[in-house]
């Protein structure tokens, strides 16, 4: 499959079947977030693999949406923004989440070149996910990434067109 049609067929999973992700597979999921491209090369963030039942529940308390807790593995991308490029001369603007977005971009098109499925999740309790984790100072839970083999076909995607989004030369 080329790039063009694995991008299409990239969709959030929300129902799992409950078999387990190999290790090998799942090597590969988070070897193509470590490749990912972050500011400076610091890759500021941390991929926790959660499979123990009584760690995703702590996490289905934090995001209590059922597919969560049918998923046989979570990663929990966690960042550093004290590890992060930060644009000092003109506004000071930290590139932590930009950085591990494009990670997370990278594991959800691996994810789907493998035949499983994904699902970005940020709306979940962060102080629950971070104290699950025992995560240290200054490290920060940014996204989960539920990761299992689909048990429902993706939903169709509805993009803006090239027209709506791209500008040339000015806007």
């Amino acid at each position: 499959m080329n790039f063009i049609e694995l991008a299409r067929s990239r969709c959030s999973i929300r129902k799992y079947k409950p078999e387990p992700v190999s290790e090998d597979l799942l090597t590969q999921v988070l070897l193509a977030g470590s490749l990912a491209p972050t500011a400076k090369n610091l890759q500021p963030f941390q991929f926790i693999v959660v499979r123990a039942p009584e760690q995703l529940d702590a996490l289905a308390a934090a995001y209590p949406a059922p597919f969560l807790r049918e998923a046989p593995v979570v990663i929990v991308i966690c960042i550093d923004p004290g590890e992060a490029w930060v644009r000092q001369r003109h506004d000071d603007r930290n590139y932590c989440e930009v950085d591990a977005a494009i990670a997370v971009d990278h594991m959800a098109l691996a994810a789907t070149d493998l035949g499983l499925g994904t699902c970005w999740i940020a709306a979940f309790d962060p102080d629950m996910v971070a104290a699950a984790m025992q995560l240290p100072e200054g490290v920060e839970p940014l996204l989960l990434l539920p990761l299992g083999y689909p048990a429902e076909e993706g939903r169709e995607k509805s993009r803006k067109s090239l027209e709506e989004l791209v500008r040339y030369e000015h806007w």
